[in-house]
């Protein structure tokens, strides 16, 4: 694909799933090569001069919710997830900068040996100077989701779009991998994921883009340059937007 055309969106925030960093197939919490692919992927959306954040799970490594079943208490295990998710940002961060681009990690909770604090003024001059930025560990608050922080910082950050990733290509009306006749969305407003009770984030994360305006697009993050796509506002995953 020819990378030439102008992207629509200036900045953009990407919510990646830990699950992005693993294989399944040989129990892997971590995969080089899947993190690599992951990497790559990013170079691209680079390349066309969009500013990039991040914010990446770590539910290949650890829960909160798993903690639960072996008797870790809600919150400690939440703090253990958050910590997963700068293992995760750490590897991502070295497999950018294998490529060549400069990337800075912020984490919501102080681990000032491995990543910067996260400081909002910090992060939009890093993006602004063309760094990828990629934000860890949460809210740094237990009980929210990755969901909850991507929209966080996806509003702190001004960012004009807030992509979420995933291993299907958009949103359906019930789940597609049980039912073949499942029916794709292209386009959606925010009420009418609502009315049609669409779990498309979770609630909190929802209505914050929802009172931001924050347009979401969900669209299948493992399809060859599918991001470019999504990027440059040609048709790809759904569009869930205002009114």
């Amino acid at each position: 694909m020819t990378q030439s055309a102008a992207p629509t969106y200036r900045r953009v925030l990407l919510k990646l799933s830990g699950e992005a960093f693993g294989n399944p197939q040989t129990r892997e919490s971590l995969c080089p090569e899947g993190i690599l692919r992951v990497a790559q992927q990013l170079a691209k959306v680079r390349e066309l001069g969009t500013e990039l954040a991040v914010v990446v799970g770590g539910g290949n490594i650890f829960r909160g919710a798993m903690g639960v079943n072996v008797g870790i208490g809600r919150t400690t295990g939440d703090h253990m997830g958050m910590l997963a998710t700068v293992i995760n940002s750490l590897a991502l961060q070295a497999a950018l900068e294998q490529l060549g681009i400069e990337t800075r990690v912020m984490t919501a909770i102080a681990i000032p040996a491995v990543a910067e604090p996260f400081i909002r003024r910090r992060a939009i001059r890093h993006l602004e100077k063309g760094l990828v930025v990629i934000f860890s560990a949460g809210t740094g608050n237990p009980y929210f989701t990755t969901d909850s922080a991507a929209a966080l910082r996806a509003s702190e950050m001004e960012a004009d779009a807030l992509l979420k990733g995933t291993k299907v290509d958009g949103v359906y009306d019930k789940d597609p991998m049980k039912h073949p006749d499942a029916v794709r969305y292209t386009d959606l407003t925010y009420d009418e994921a609502i009315q049609k009770r669409l779990r498309i984030m979770d609630t909190t994360a929802f209505s914050l883009c929802q009172e931001k305006c924050i347009p979401i697009v969900v669209f299948d993050f493992f399809k060859d340059d599918e991001m470019i796509r999504v990027v440059r506002g040609e048709p790809a995953g759904t569009l869930v937007h205002e009114a």
